[in-house]
């Protein structure tokens, strides 16, 4: 007999992250495209967007049980990852770099859904294959 994944809390902390995650990536995509210029030559905006349907996808797989909810974890972690990368390049915009800290915190979580208990830095991420 399955669990209920909100009464797991390791999984119910990973969809919230997830879900927060989403919101805050929209936002951050949002301001993003209210700064224009600034940000046109850069993959900061579509990356946005794929976290934020990412992190949404993952979150609704989670809560079903869905049996493709590891591979779904595998891929949030991914882009999550990927997207914490691209916000740092924008240090001096504290709206980016505080997407990079919720995305960087995702990733963690989605890792270990995925059954890789590993923790996630900065310096690790920059050193993954994506």
């Amino acid at each position: 007999m399955r669990t209920n994944p909100l009464q797991d809390s390791d999984t119910a902390k990973g969809i919230n992250f997830c879900f927060t995650t989403y919101r805050v990536c929209l936002e951050t995509l949002n301001h993003v495209q209210e700064q224009g210029m600034r940000f046109a030559q850069t993959e900061l905006a579509s990356l946005l967007q794929l976290c934020a349907d990412t992190c949404d996808l993952h979150a609704r797989m989670e809560m079903v049980e869905a049996d493709f909810a590891s591979q779904a974890a595998e891929l949030c972690f991914q882009i999550c990852a990927r997207t914490t990368l691209e916000c740092e390049k924008f240090p001096e915009d504290p709206i980016v770099l505080k997407c990079a800290d919720i995305c960087r915190k995702c990733a963690e979580h989605c890792r270990g859904m995925a059954g890789m208990t590993v923790r996630v830095k900065s310096s690790q991420m920059s050193a993954a294959r994506f």
